[in-house]
């Protein structure tokens, strides 16, 4: 019997068959170990996530707590809170504010609602809002424009500071009646003295008008005095004038111009302020600086010099009156504010004093700066407000 004998056809198909077999058998091995492997990862990133959204969660409830504590603070703040979007219109408003402007107030435009319900004071930054008096700040809030403006209620804190002003005053007052019983007395007795020999027959008419003429001066000292007492007593009352650097020392100089030229006094005004400009009374501001340049004139022998000048530094105005006049000493810079204070026998010794009132009720001040035989520098120093909150 024959013993079969595979064809060569037959035996190659099996070959590869058992190659195609075998090459299976390696491809699903690297498949269950790459399925493995991504199984493994999976499970790592599963354990990843899971952690990372269990700090996202904290993250959040923490960021809810937080949100929520601020939202209690401002709702409690007595002070007015108002958020204003890049459009200047009212975003947000805790309780107060809305309690002041009103529960509509969000989606208003602020520029509107400042020009329909708040009404400027005399003193700058303060506002009226109805029987309220308010003072505002502005802050960036966002890069998107947004602003955030914090409004407190100042009424009660005014009106104390009105009533200690009001006090000092009084006080000072007080201390000042020895001193102004003499002020007015010398005036007053001098200009009946002279008035008194104008009663006498045997005065020629060239000495009637010499005696008339002296009457007159001491009579006009007299009333310059109690004016000058009266405002002082009546303290400083701020406008709403918006003055520029330039225009008030222009102010000063020229009503000053002719005494210097009279005494022979170089005076000269620069001005290196740009375009900064003060809220507050150009009437007062100017007699502020008219009553330096007057005691510095008074300071300077003929052929002295004078200059006025102003710069602007930060938010800042530095208005400087310097004279090369005899100086003065440390003992007489201690007083030289004080009212009736005087070194000279025809002064009232109430120019600086008025002066540096008339600085703080701007909420400046004025120094001076004196050496004997070297000169002295007076300088007012005012702080520029920006407003520009309310414009936009």
């Amino acid at each position: 019997m024959s013993q079969l004998v595979p064809a060569p056809d037959q035996e190659l198909k099996a070959q590869e068959l058992q190659r195609a077999f075998d090459a299976f058998n390696q491809v699903s091995q690297a498949l269950t170990q790459a399925y493995q492997g991504l199984q493994g990862r999976v499970e790592s990133l599963t354990a990843e996530l899971a952690l990372a959204n269990g700090q996202l969660r904290r993250q959040y409830e923490e960021k809810e707590a937080l949100s929520e504590r601020l939202s209690l603070l401002l709702n409690a703040l007595p002070a007015g809170v108002v958020v204003l979007d890049s459009a200047g219109s009212v975003g947000e408003a805790n309780p107060a504010a809305r309690q002041m402007f009103g529960q509509a107030v969000i989606g208003e435009a602020w520029s509107a609602l400042v020009r329909a319900r708040l009404v400027a004071t005399e003193a700058p930054g303060e506002w009226c809002l109805e029987s309220r008096r308010l003072t505002i700040v502005e802050s960036p809030l966002d890069s998107a424009g947004g602003r955030i403006l914090l409004i407190h209620d100042v009424t009660v804190a005014h009106g104390l500071k009105v009533e200690v002003e009001r006090n000092q005053r009084l006080v000072a007052m007080g201390e000042m009646a020895a001193s102004l019983a003499h002020q007015l007395r010398t005036p007053l007795a001098t200009a009946l003295l002279y008035s008194a020999n104008l009663g006498q027959a045997q005065l020629t008419d060239a000495a009637r008008v010499r005696f008339a003429d002296k009457t007159t001066a001491q009579l006009k000292r007299l009333e310059r005095l109690i004016q000058e007492v009266l405002l002082f007593a009546r303290g400083e009352s701020l406008g709403r004038d918006t003055i520029s650097a330039g225009q008030l020392l222009a102010d000063a100089a020229e009503i000053v111009r002719p005494l210097f030229l009279a005494k022979r006094v170089a005076f000269r005004v620069t001005c290196n302020a740009g375009d900064v400009c003060l809220i507050g009374s150009r009437k007062d501001l100017a007699g502020a600086l008219v009553n330096l340049l007057e005691n510095a004139l008074q300071a300077c022998a003929e052929g002295g010099k004078v200059i006025l000048g102003a710069e602007a530094s930060g938010r800042q105005l530095r208005i400087g009156v310097r004279d090369t006049g005899s100086g003065i000493s440390p003992e007489v810079q201690a007083r030289v504010f004080e009212p009736f204070f005087t070194t000279r026998g025809q002064g009232t010794g109430l120019g600086l004093a008025i002066a540096l009132g008339v600085a703080r009720a701007h909420e400046g001040t004025i120094n001076v700066h004196s050496l004997p035989g070297k000169g002295s520098e007076f300088v007012i120093l005012l702080p520029v407000k920006a407003a520009a909150w309310q414009e936009n």
